[in-house]
């Protein structure tokens, strides 16, 4: 399981270099006029643009858990099997469910809709 919170951590970092260039767009949009922006927001409110958010959303929660991660293991703690396994347990799984409930909080407060 630790292997498998190294590597997605990685895959993560792949993803944020993607999400820098979209927010660069995004500014860049906002910078060339009012029509460029619309066009922007209206990709990102689409379907689409919900999913590549949702993702980016997963990518935010996945650095903070696993920089926690880091900063126990930096500190000589949860070194042992059993907390390793834990820690990349939750390291794992946990930007999956921090994303999902930050999601529907969301579209339950009505900030986003289809």
């Amino acid at each position: 399981m630790t292997m498998v919170a190294s590597i997605l951590f990685r895959v993560t970092i792949g993803a944020a270099s993607v999400g820098a260039v979209l927010l660069l767009g995004w500014v860049a949009a906002a910078a060339s006029g009012p029509d460029a922006f619309a066009s922007v927001a209206a990709v990102s409110g689409s379907p689409f643009g919900l999913f590549m958010w949702f993702g980016l959303t997963w990518v935010l929660f996945s650095f903070l858990l696993n920089g926690a991660r880091h900063l126990i293991n930096d500190a000589g703690r949860g070194l042992t099997i059993k907390s390793a396994n834990l820690l990349a347990q939750i390291a794992v799984w946990g930007p999956i469910v921090l994303a999902v409930l930050f999601w529907v909080v969301l579209f339950a407060a009505g900030k986003v809709s289809l």
